[in-house]
């Protein structure tokens, strides 16, 4: 039985000790167990609502026009810890349960969440010593968003406090399907210098590394002398009359997000004790919250899920929604996972807040749908009259229900009633992308060879060549199984240890086909640059020795001419090779490196091991990929430009095609023998093809 849909408006073109260390041994799973909803049938759809800003006749008519858009979860109380703890010790929940009650008996479940992301005046007032301090020791006061210091033993005190009374009270309530712990850990606080902090730090190090010996090995402080002969002279990193030691910046960034980490895990076993059955998670902020290891968080879950804003300057942020989609879904394991905010329309807190066209909140939520997530949540149900927040998008505007925002979110409700089938299945990629944040945060520290040459923006340049090739990709970390997947890539794996070095040349081997990019394979888990040469660690791997870096200036370009006869352009980085035993199918055709090689093809075991040695924009790498996808047996599919067909399959081979046409033409996509899908303009289009019987 095959089922087209159009889908968009018709008028729109291991866990942890709380005290251990991060250990770069650990293969960071990617199997976050799938787990259910209670109570929820199809697709999650709804938003954050936030009841305490508004008087209680508003709360009914609020329920009445979710019931209208098809709303079936909303996640409440994130900002109310003063609301539910006007005084230290003393508790108010009558509001709660009446909420609670109300959306209960309207079918509307509740993603209930801890209000640790906002503590109360009084606790600033009483507890000073817990203020966030910055890098510059200055204390930031309370009056804006965010956590206290996350060393704090006080803050972590008042946590357990209300989070305990939250779960004692309605940890079996009929409403409550899931738990929310916090909101967006590492937005705005990552880091935090108070001196509860500095002791914290002290005792992460003292643990991992064990004695002073391996804290000034590790950190190379016989550079510009700065052994350490004390414990109290391990210090974070504050203000140094020139750049700190980049091992120890690395370390403070592991300690950060463990000391982060620890708030959540403290909250989530308080959740798991006394509301059994019911999942726990918080949002993630995939791209926007560096500052976070997510495969370490992914492991301590219950359910993935995500928040997603578009970069309203970018007139292609499409595909970055579409990486972030996919990096969120490989998180989770593969398994389902949750969108739990975007925007209905524009932000506020860019520089230029870009409303979104007509349709195009359907396209952005229903790319997130068809690349794994089984629900679509929206920050905010009702816009805020006051605040900083006030002129951001919500389902409910301030134009209210006669609004054409508030139209498209009842037309996405029915749309994702009717998707409920898809609830469930999984998307299968033969690519992936090495990602790993430690490799990020190392990268990214001042004093590069060249400031231009990002982590991320070098990831996002070979995503998009995927994604313009239309061959769908997971992101995985460099020591997880990569036995599944047809291709590997690492476009930017500076940072890269010896069983991530192990992994990647037994993929080789058995047959895989690797393509590494610049500037990877240099230093060790402590930032060090390891004997052999710049990329020792891949050296043998790939054939060649990098010799030098020589980055580009300013506006200054280089010429690569391949073995098939095309010119590519780097304009940013360069490297001086060795070719040991590998072939060269690319040498720089002009500048100082004139002749030298410039990618180049390893054969090794069953597979093959390229090196490309610099920067290529999304279209030049079209020359590269395009051998590396014969080698590997895959065929780019033959569609129009900036429309993606995407696919979900459920356990019975029932599969699941969305078409997402970002253009303003529509198109008659060829999908199986004789079988046509059309996507109107800017718009999405289902097929539900089943291998099985119909379903009921």
């Amino acid at each position: 039985m095959n089922r087209e849909r159009s889908l968009s408006p018709s008028a729109t073109p291991d866990q942890h000790r709380p005290d251990a260390p991060v250990t770069e041994s650990s293969n960071p799973s990617l199997s976050s167990p799938s787990v259910s909803i209670p109570g929820l049938e199809g697709v999650a759809y709804g938003g954050d609502y936030n009841p305490e800003q508004w008087p209680r006749e508003v709360w009914r008519e609020d329920v009445r026009l979710m019931r209208e858009a098809g709303v079936n979860m909303v996640s409440i109380g994130m900002w109310s810890w003063a609301k539910l703890e006007p005084r230290e010790g003393e508790f108010d929940t009558e509001w709660l349960d009446e909420l609670l009650d109300l959306l209960h008996g309207a079918g509307i479940r509740v993603d209930l969440a801890t209000p640790t992301a906002a503590p109360p005046a009084w606790f600033f007032r009483t507890y000073p010593q817990a203020r966030v301090v910055d890098r510059e020791q200055r204390a930031l006061g309370p009056g804006s968003r965010g956590m206290a210091c996350p060393s704090s033993p006080d803050y972590r005190a008042a946590c357990a406090r209300i989070t305990r009374m939250l779960g004692e009270r309605y940890g079996s309530h009929p409403a409550v399907a899931m738990w929310h712990v916090h909101n967006e850990y590492g937005a705005p606080v990552g880091e935090s210098f108070s001196s509860a902090a500095h002791e914290h730090f002290r005792a992460w190090v003292k643990t991992r590394y064990g004695s002073l010996e391996g804290v000034n090995e590790a950190w190379g402080t016989a550079f510009w002398g700065q052994t350490l002969a004390r414990w109290d002279e391990v210090l974070p990193p504050i203000p140094t009359p020139s750049v700190a030691n980049p091992s120890r910046e690395l370390d403070w960034r592991r300690f950060s997000n463990q000391a982060i980490l620890e708030c959540y895990l403290a909250e989530r076993d308080i959740l798991h004790e006394l509301s059994p059955g019911i999942p726990v998670t918080t949002n993630f902020m995939a791209h926007t919250c560096p500052n976070m290891d997510l495969w370490r968080w992914a492991r301590e879950v219950d359910i993935v899920s995500n928040d997603h804003y578009l970069i309203a300057s970018d007139p292609r942020n499409f595909v970055e929604l579409a990486m972030d989609a996919d990096l969120t879904r490989s998180l989770a394991g593969g398994d389902p996972w949750l969108l739990l905010e975007h925007s209905t329309s524009g932000v506020n807190w860019q520089e230029r807040n870009v409303a979104k066209e007509p349709g195009e909140m359907a396209r952005n939520s229903l790319s997130h749908l068809a690349r794994g997530a089984d629900g679509i949540m929206f920050f905010q149900w009702r816009a805020s009259k006051k605040g900083a927040e006030k002129f951001h998008s919500a389902m409910l505007p301030h134009a209210g229900a006669t609004s054409r925002v508030f139209r498209e979110v009842c037309e996405l409700g029915a749309t994702l009633q009717d998707l409920a089938p898809v609830r469930g299945s999984r998307v299968r990629a033969d690519i992936a992308i090495l990602y790993d944040w430690e490799s990020q945060w190392a990268q990214d520290l001042p004093w590069r060879p060249s400031a231009d040459l990002g982590h991320r923006a070098q990831t996002q340049t070979w995503y998009e060549r995927l994604w313009s090739d239309h061959l769908p990709t997971d992101f995985v970390h460099p020591e997880a199984d990569l036995s599944g997947y047809r291709v590997v890539l690492a476009p930017a794996s500076y940072l890269l240890t010896d069983a991530a070095a192990a992994n990647l040349e037994r993929f080789v081997h058995g047959g895989g086909q690797l393509v590494v990019g610049p500037f990877s394979g240099v230093v060790d888990e402590c930032d060090g640059v390891r004997d052999g040469g710049l990329n020792a660690a891949l050296a043998g791997l790939l054939g060649v020795a990098v010799e030098e870096f020589c980055p580009l200036r300013a506006e200054e370009t280089a010429r690569i001419t391949t073995s098939a006869g095309e010119v590519l352009e780097a304009q940013v980085w360069t490297e001086g090779l060795v070719v040991r035993d590998a072939e060269v199918l690319g040498r720089y055709a002009d500048g100082r490196l004139d002749e030298g090689a410039a990618l180049t093809r390893a054969a090794r075991g069953d597979g093959h091991a390229w090196y490309l040695a610099s920067d290529l924009s999304v279209e030049d790498l079209r020359a590269v990929f395009t051998d590396v996808y014969a080698h590997a047996g895959l065929t780019v599919p033959e569609l129009p430009a900036d429309v993606e067909l995407l696919e979900r399959a459920e356990a019975d081979g029932t599969r699941h095609l969305f078409a997402i046409n970002h253009t303003g033409q529509s198109h008659e996509l060829q999908v199986g023998a004789g079988q046509t899908l059309h996507v109107a303009a800017g718009a999405v289009a289902h097929l539900e093809v089943a291998t099985s019987a119909p379903k009921a």
